[in-house]
């Protein structure tokens, strides 16, 4: 199996690993069983689990904001790009393997004791925000309700992983929709 083919292997089944069980709860045994790459091969890509952690979120990341942009782009107005990000959500939070947010979960576990992810966790958080920033600015809308709308959007992450429902991103979605309306 070459370089390649095993990252890969392994990043996917890590993911998935993680997001099923919390990060904690997967040791590099199972990682290394479900992947079908070796021990040995492991430790040589990713020499701690640390590093695996660490770019699984990195990989994450990327994937979340290619398809939040994709997602978000396809709006017709410029208010609708905005709350494009909620039907976003809610998309995300009815399939049926939701679990939260990867990167609120990780934070939640590791946040205090790996700056390394704690540093991908906050990162990400901001490009969020950015992103609801110039969607904001877009539309001709104070700045100060990018921060706003994020609180509503990570608030229904974390709701939605609680009630196991995707309601919640409906419910941001109003909220947002109100908080676009009273600025304009």
């Amino acid at each position: 199996m070459d370089h390649t083919t095993a990252e890969a292997r392994l990043l996917e089944a890590a993911d998935t690993l993680f997001y099923e069980r919390g990060i904690q709860a997967v040791g590099m045994d199972a990682i290394r069983a479900a992947s079908g790459v070796s021990l040995k091969r492991t430790y040589q890509l990713f020499p701690s689990k640390e590093h695996l952690t660490e770019a699984v979120l990195h990989r994450r990341d990327q994937a979340i904001r290619d398809a939040l942009s994709a997602y978000t782009s396809a709006g017709s107005t410029p208010v609708e790009r905005v709350l494009a990000v909620f039907d976003y959500l809610h998309d995300w939070f009815g399939q049926p393997d939701y679990r939260g947010c990867s990167f609120i979960n990780s934070f939640a576990e590791l946040g205090g004791t790996s700056p390394g992810v704690a540093d991908i966790v906050r990162t990400h958080k901001q490009a969020f925000t950015h992103h609801l920033a110039a969607l904001v600015a877009a539309a001709d809308r104070p700045p100060a309700l990018a921060a706003q709308l994020a609180l509503l959007a990570n608030g229904a992450m974390v709701t939605a992983a609680i009630t196991g429902s995707a309601e919640p991103a409906r419910d941001a979605r109003t909220a947002a929709r109100r908080l676009l309306d009273a600025d304009t």
